[in-house]
Order: structure tokens, then sequence, then C-alpha cells
């Protein structure tokens, strides 16, 4: 496994296994399943409403907390709420989180991202971040807040490389972390002439490339699926490595747009849309 080492020597593993839309004993023995295939970092949120079923899977995978990077997003709802973070930390059961994310730049996100950093000085997180934030809305936090954002979470992937922050989160080094690592499953990129003829090359599946590419691009990534064949498969890109030559030719395959186009709609759904243990 490769880490990136976070702006305050925080080591995040690049791979992370993302559990969005798994719920129950699933989403446990996914978790389980993957931490005895090779993750080390495991991503939820509050929104997922999944957390408390996270926390068993990672009791019952038998992989010691210390060595493992637990990660999760503060709903916007919440943003607020003085005691969410300690809410958070119970549903989970566990005494620290490794990184905590706003996940969505709507509603009083100042406040909650001070609430972060209240509870970052007091240990309860390692790290700190934001998810799907605009340039602007960065610098804001910049402006006005004590801590640099360590993670940005955004969509990524060789369609849309995340060029609408990369280089700003660079220059003040925040680290990009993706979701959206495969397209959303997008069968034109799978299915990419491209990425096809890699696979071929390497014996490995167009999956396994891609992801590979946001290794080597320098990238977290975080890509969930609800198939033990595919979890444990998707792990498997560390042992092979892409040339310059064909990351170059991977780069003009850039699309320069994302899948997900956000609006005001979509915008006003996250800003209102309550978690599922919210009264």
């Amino acid at each position: 496994m490769e880490d990136i080492i976070l702006n305050n020597g925080v080591r995040m593993p690049k791979l992370g296994f993302g559990t969005i839309n798994q719920f129950g004993q699933q989403v446990s023995a996914n978790v389980s399943h993957a931490l005895n295939n090779g993750y080390r970092l495991i991503d939820t949120a509050n929104r997922y409403g999944n957390e408390t079923e996270v926390g068993v899977g990672i009791v019952e995978s038998g992989v010691e907390r210390k060595n493992i990077f637990l990660e999760t997003k503060l709903g916007p709802t919440l943003y607020e709420n003085e005691q969410a973070i300690d809410d958070t930390l119970k549903r989970l059961n566990v005494d620290y989180i490794d990184l905590m994310i706003l996940h969505h730049p709507v509603n009083n996100y100042i406040h909650g991202y001070k609430m972060l950093e209240k509870a970052y000085h007091e240990g309860k997180l390692k790290a700190i971040g934001i998810s799907n934030f605009p340039v602007e809305k960065i610098q804001e936090i910049l402006d006005q807040c004590e801590v640099v954002p360590a993670v940005m979470q955004v969509e990524c992937h060789p369609y849309y490389p995340a060029e609408a922050v990369k280089s700003f989160c660079e220059e003040h080094g925040i680290a990009l972390q993706s979701w959206f690592p495969l397209g959303h499953g997008n069968s034109d990129m799978l299915n990419d002439p491209v990425f096809v003829e890699l696979a071929k090359k390497y014996n490995k599946s167009t999956v396994q490339v891609i992801l590979r590419w946001h290794i080597q691009m320098g990238f977290g990534l975080v890509s969930g699926s609800t198939s033990l064949e595919h979890i444990k498969d998707n792990a498997q890109i560390f042992d092979f490595g892409l040339t310059d030559e064909e990351m170059t030719l991977i780069a003009t395959l850039n699309k320069h747009r994302p899948f997900y186009t956000v609006t005001p709609e979509s915008l006003a759904r996250m800003a209102t849309t309550k978690c599922n243990f919210e009264e």
C-alpha cells in the first residue's frame, strides 16, 4: 500500500474502500472483507446512514484500529450542531477519526469547518478536509479559518482529472482524493480502447488500469463495490506500473467535463436532506 503524506504529517493510504449505498450486514461484511484484502482506508459519511455498521465491520475485521485510516463526512444539515462530531464518534464506536470532511459547500460551512477545527485541536480528528468545494469557496475557508484543509475530495477520473481545482489545491498543499474514480462505472470509459489495450498488456482489467492511473497521478481514491470479488480485485493495483508514455496517452482522453453536474436544485437537496438519524 502506498500513502500520501498530508500537510500536517498524517499518512493517508492512497487506496480507500467507499461505502455509499451499502447498508446493514452487507456493509459490515464488505468493510471487514476490504480490510482483510489490502485496504487500510475506509470512507463513509453521516448522510450514508451506515456509520454504525461500518464501525461493526471494522471490529469484525480483526485489524487493529491503529492500522486503519477511517474517514467520514459531516452532513450539511449538521454544520451548526455542536454535538454532531461527538455523535459521529459514538456511531462509529471509535475514540478518534483519521479524517473528517465537510460534505458539501452549502449552509453555514464556515461554522461547520470551525467545528472540525475545534475537534482537530482536541485530538478527536487527526485531519480535516472538504469535499466538492469550488476554488472560490476553498479560498473562503483559507481566508476565514485557521487550519488549511488536508484533503479535498472531488470527482476525478481520466475523463475529468480534477482540473478545476487540481492546481489550486497543489499550490496550497491540499491533497486530492477521488470519488467517482471510475466515472461512476461509466461504460464508455471502462471500454475505452486505450484502457482495453493497456489491460491486455498488463493482464489486468480496465478498472485496475484506471485505478492505477489515479495512484500514479498522486491522487488518493475511494472505490466502492458490493461485489466481494471486485473489492478484492480493485486492491490489486500495486504490482504493475504505467509508463510515462502511457500516462501521456491517457491524458489525451480528457473530456474536460465531469459526469456529475452541480445545479441549484442539487445544491438545495444537499442543503436540506437530513441524515436518517436526525429528527
